[in-house]
């Protein structure tokens, strides 16, 4: 299969190329048609050329096409893309701070800058500008090069670095390659259109090294809207993959608008109810596939949620639950890296996820977890969307438990009354809010720290 980055040997070991002409095929389409690889390689050539000297960019691209092309300049550069968790100023500042020797480098005012930052100067590389081509000799990256720092999506806190070296996202991406080959005909090329952002490390594994690395196509764009995604799909000529999240696909279901055939269906960074994943199935007529990773170990295990409850960890991925967690092996770590998820092994060699140390509850010597709960609450008819999370109250002598969800069809009073139909008493959330969107951020993810400000108002009107 052709390749964006290719091996030569007379480079020498863990030399990588990006070819400088002869590739034809398809690498990245949209309404307007496509791009071959040797486009694309000669645009990643003339924007090299012209990036500042810096240790570090920050690729702020929303564009996905334009964030590929930045992406592997600044490789090309031998410099490494910061990819901050949301495209806040205040993300990007944090960011920077922790990498001073850095430039930003973006593709309009959506770029998460100010106008001062924005402006040209050798902080700020814009790429509103047509892109030019310019040929020349190949141009080489080497598989030892950290090409990427991603950072957790803070979920669970402040987000944390993670460094990826060329060599181990092609080992990640040749793993999901294997696992969802089976999704499209033998011989097909598959088109994926993408709706989460290249910046997160599902993203990054499934919209931008699955490209680079293999024969896949890509959408140019980062659809949002049912109407528009539905557009994407119909832009692809090869066997069509939707890369996306559980909230994307309920706003789909729920819009009933019209869908392409599909070959497949990905999902990541949100629990998908085995119902939701079961609806889609039977509205496309194609799998759902649900990945499990982290921006620590890119994906390690997937399964067919409308039939599976058990995941089926990736060849060569070894867990080894702990109390604190699960120590996570696999062919592209260079050392093991512990889990806040807690799991169960089965003897056929898949796992069950059993939610977090800290998402644990006992209360009154019963046990609980705020994934089964949130799993519950979305259960209810009539919620389009919630959460079960615990509120950081200092003065509490036990963690108080809240909910928020949202919902055109049940008040506070009737959720109230459904929980208690599907919930223990000691784990009934209180307060309870309905709210009109949850504070989800590119992802789908709700960061801790939005569902606290979520609840501050008014939140005496919810003990009731």
């Amino acid at each position: 299969m052709s390749a964006v980055i290719q091996h030569s040997t007379a480079l020498g070991h863990g030399a990588f190329l990006l070819p400088g002409g002869g590739g034809a095929d398809a690498f990245a389409f949209d309404a307007g048609g496509r791009v071959s690889r040797a486009q694309f390689a000669a645009q990643v050539r003339a924007l090299a050329a012209r990036l500042p000297a810096a240790a570090y960019a920050v690729n702020l691209c929303e564009d996905r096409y334009r964030f590929l092309v930045a992406f592997c300049a600044v490789a090309v550069r031998g410099q490494v893309n910061l990819l901050p968790p949301t495209r806040t100023r205040a993300a990007i500042d944090e960011v920077r701070a922790r990498h001073p020797d850095s430039y930003c480098i973006g593709d309009g005012e959506a770029c998460g800058c100010d106008a001062e930052l924005a402006a040209p100067d050798a902080h700020f590389v814009h790429l509103a500008a047509e892109l030019i081509a310019v040929e020349g000799a190949p141009l080489q990256v080497d598989d030892a090069a950290v090409v990427a720092i991603g950072f957790t999506s803070g979920s669970t806190g402040t987000p944390v670095p993670n460094a990826k070296t060329l060599g181990s996202l092609r080992t990640s991406t040749a793993q999901n390659l294997a696992a969802l080959a089976s999704l499209w005909p033998p011989g097909a090329v598959p088109h994926v259109v993408a709706t989460v952002p290249p910046q997160h490390m599902y993203g990054l594994e499934l919209s931008v090294m699955l490209p680079l690395l293999t024969s896949v196509a890509v959408h140019r764009a980062r659809p949002f809207f049912p109407d528009d995604i539905a557009r994407a799909l119909h832009d692809a000529a090869g066997a069509r993959v939707l890369v996306t999240t559980p909230v994307h696909l309920r706003a789909l279901l729920a819009s009933g608008v019209a869908l392409p055939p599909l070959a497949g269906i990905v999902t990541a960074t949100a629990p998908l109810p085995q119902a939701l994943a079961a609806d889609a199935e039977a509205a496309w007529g194609c799998e759902v596939r649900e990945t499990f990773g982290s921006t620590e170990t890119c994906i390690i295990a997937s399964r067919r949620t409308a039939v599976d409850e058990a995941w089926t960890p990736f060849p060569g991925v070894r867990l080894q639950p702990r109390p604190d967690g699960t120590l996570v092996s696999a062919a592209q770590l260079a050392a093991p890296v512990l889990l806040a998820d807690l799991v169960e092994l089965r003897a056929d060699g898949g796992f069950l996820l059993r939610g977090r140390q800290a998402d644990l509850l006992e209360i009154a010597g019963k046990r609980a977890s705020l994934a089964d709960l949130t799993r519950r609450l979305l259960e209810v008819p009539g919620v389009r969307d919630g959460v079960v999370f615990q509120l950081a109250d200092e003065h509490a002598g036990v963690r108080r438990i809240a909910a928020a969800y949202v919902s055109d069809t049940l008040d506070e009073r009737a959720m109230r009354d459904a929980l208690r139909r599907c919930i223990d008493p000691v784990f009934l959330p209180r307060p309870l809010r309905r709210v009109p969107a949850l504070p989800r951020n590119d992802t789908g993810k709700l960061p801790r720290a939005a569902l606290q400000r979520l609840l501050q108002c008014g939140e005496d009107d919810t003990l009731r």
